[in-house]
């Protein structure tokens, strides 16, 4: 009894350490840099004290030494620790928007009227964070993918997400639409993904198109241009033209290269266009693109030119006709005149000589 009472007066007046009163549910918690850990802690101290005070501490080597300092000492815990326990059995602690300096060992004590009791053990926290990799480094369509989430600490369940959109399983076959940004993150902790990796899926080119302009109606003297385009990853870097009047492509022949085709006039009423486009994984070709030339504007051309060369015919062959009708009666006109001044003349010579005659009698 004498023993046992100079132990407490012994142990009163300083800090005991109770390594078997301080009960940590993880001691070695391993959590994602930017989300949040709780430690969960129970504490037990005998009936007749009453606990006073909690604080938590993180050990830390200064000059050599290793110190237990109070994270609530420390500025870079402010406002991102929460004492979630109580002063009767829970001493559990969240830290929020963990940063790579937050691992390390941590402390408990607290402190009754009686004595002042700490944590021998420690919760020892790893902050971590996940990194994706895609195999193999060059993908085309058709391969087999392999999405890794790596990290240093064993973790539950990963999750995969595409573009913001989670996926049923990281191993895939490869096609054209799954190229984009792939993240990993721990299932319940969606909110602290890893960084994104590309996955960038070549592919040689696909829906070959072709465009056709021309202003006003397509005529045989009409201008053209013709644009190809294609899906393709690479893009397409080869655009061949060619021409046929035919559907058949082994008969039409190179009429041009590049990504446009410009056709100054047009030839023939129906002629078929063939793009094929390439990139350094394969080539594909268009459909056949028909140039139809509208025959009716054609004819009714012909017809107005022909109109129009008749009716200046008909006008030329019209005047030519009033003018010679014109010449014709200026002619008569002046016969009749001439004739007429010498019927005048004759009549009246004669009637001077009558006259004449009549006055002798």
């Amino acid at each position: 009894m004498i023993i046992t009472m100079l132990v407490l007066l012994i142990l009163k007046p300083g800090t005991v350490s109770a390594a078997s009163l301080v009960t940590f549910e993880n001691p070695n918690p391993c959590a994602l840099k930017g989300s949040s850990v709780e430690f969960r802690c129970s504490y037990n101290y005998s009936h007749e004290e009453t606990v006073s005070d909690t604080a938590w501490f993180k050990g830390e080597l200064k000059d050599g030494h290793w110190k237990r300092v109070a994270l609530s000492s420390l500025l870079s815990y402010q406002n991102r620790t929460e004492y979630v326990g109580d002063l009767q059995h829970d001493c559990s602690l969240a830290i929020h928007d963990l940063q790579d300096s937050d691992t390390g060992h941590y402390y408990f004590r607290f402190d009754t009227d009686a004595y002042g009791w700490r944590s021998k053990d420690s919760v020892y926290l790893t902050v971590t964070e996940l990194s994706t990799t895609v195999y193999p480094d060059s993908v085309r369509a058709g391969d087999n993918v392999t999405l890794e989430c790596k990290t240093s600490c064993q973790l539950p369940s990963i999750v995969w997400f595409k573009d913001g959109r989670q996926m049923a399983k990281p191993e895939f076959q490869a096609q054209r639409e799954d190229s984009g940004n792939y993240v990993c993150a721990i299932k319940g902790q969606e909110s602290a993904p890893s960084e994104p990796v590309r996955l960038d899926v070549q592919y040689p080119p696909l829906n070959v198109s072709v465009e056709v302009n021309y202003s006003g109606h397509l005529t045989a003297n009409s201008s053209v241009n013709l644009t190809c385009s294609s899906a393709a990853n690479p893009p397409a870097d080869n655009y061949t033209w060619y021409r046929g009047t035919v559907s058949s492509f082994s008969t039409m022949v190179q009429v041009g290269s590049g990504q446009v085709l410009s056709i100054p006039s047009l030839g023939a009423s129906r002629t078929s266009y063939v793009c094929q486009a390439r990139n350094p994984l394969g080539e594909d070709k268009s459909s056949e693109v028909l140039l139809r030339v509208d025959e009716t504007d054609s004819d009714t051309h012909h017809l107005i030119l022909l109109v129009g060369v008749g009716v200046k015919v008909v006008i030329v062959l019209l005047l030519t006709l009033v003018i010679i009708w014109a010449c014709s009666r200026r002619r008569r006109c002046r016969s009749a005149v001439d004739k007429e001044e010498n019927n005048c003349d004759y009549e009246n010579v004669s009637r001077v000589k009558m006259g004449i005659r009549n006055n002798n009698k």
